[in-house]
């Protein structure tokens, strides 16, 4: 290069206005926000193929994230579960999100699977606590197609972003969000149920932290199925105790019969279910990221301490 190029200044894209100018700024920032986790730490850049010179090797994509819902008959419940995966969307630009059912709504999760071919992906369970779908159906739909390179997140609960979602649909019903006397308040924290002793404990811890977020009001678990109590049951104890203001919080992803029913028992304010409330959002990308980094949700982590306590 001669001298008198490289005396030439840099020619620079003309900024007709302010607008142009945070437009740009938006954009650097918006690439920038794109690497970091909705907890606030850097996720880790996608990992290139070998074989190629930084800056021109292809980089390969993010494993699609697949959300397993359960299904239900009530056509209010897909496009409940429809809109919370928009939402999550919103807040991933980019990621591959599919929506597999275990049962009752298209697509089933074996169809959703085999539509991925041989990529890899994450199975994020639309469902509570450890029950038989977790533990056994999801790993089986998941074994069945062996092309598939999948990991199988935990499921939503427990979890602070969920006792948020439950508290926000509570206040959305005509809870106070500043409690005044509660002396005479409680809520029944309504769930499906499930013979399994590792859902039925994820549902009380989940009751204990909404207690908690709700400052001490007393929150009863009960059950539409395989276990007791019931909501009716439920909501006549606390009665019993005094406790004359009952609100039932919903404890389902989605409408369905199950959430209809429990509504329909409540001898007071009746929430909707946690539907696509944002903190579902946020916590759906959570436990895709742990899948992804192996980190393991509070409950397996509280395992794990108690054993090495024990040993």
């Amino acid at each position: 290069m001669t001298e008198s190029a490289s005396a030439q200044p840099r020619e620079s894209l003309p900024l007709d206005s302010t607008a142009q100018l945070l437009t740009r700024i938006t954009a650097q920032l918006g690439a920038q926000l794109s690497h970091v986790s909705l907890n606030g730490t850097r996720r880790p850049m996608p990992h290139r193929t070998g074989g190629s010179a930084p800056g021109s090797a292809a980089i390969t994509r993010a494993p699609a994230l697949v959300a397993v819902a359960h299904g239900s008959r009530d056509p209010q419940a897909l496009r409940t579960v429809t809109k919370l995966l928009d939402r999550v969307r919103e807040l991933r630009p980019g990621l591959d999100v599919r929506l597999g059912h275990i049962e009752l709504n298209e697509p089933l999760l074996p169809a959703a699977l085999s539509g991925l071919g041989s990529a890899d992906a994450v199975l994020v369970p639309l469902l509570l606590g450890r029950g038989h779908h977790v533990k056994r159906d999801i790993p089986a739909a998941a074994a069945a197609a062996p092309a598939l390179r999948a990991t199988i997140a935990a499921p939503l609960g427990p979890h602070p972003l969920l006792v948020e979602a439950l508290y926000g649909r509570l206040v959305e019903a005509g809870w106070p969000a500043e409690e005044g006397d509660s002396r005479g308040s409680a809520v029944v924290l309504a769930a499906a149920g499930s013979r399994d002793p590792d859902s039925a404990a994820d549902t009380r811890r989940t009751a204990r932290m909404l207690s908690e977020r709700l400052g001490g009001v007393p929150v009863v678990p009960a059950y539409a199925s395989a276990t007791a109590p019931t909501v009716p049951v439920a909501v006549r104890a606390l009665a019993a105790r005094g406790r004359h203001r009952v609100a039932v919080a919903s404890y389902f992803t989605a409408p369905g019969r199950f959430a209809t029913a429990a509504a329909a028992a409540a001898p007071g304010t009746a929430a909707a279910p946690l539907g696509a409330h944002p903190a579902m959002a946020r916590l759906l990308l959570h436990r895709y990221d742990q899948a992804l980094t192996g980190a393991l949700p509070a409950h397996e982590v509280a395992k794990n301490d108690d054993l090495l306590a024990s040993a």
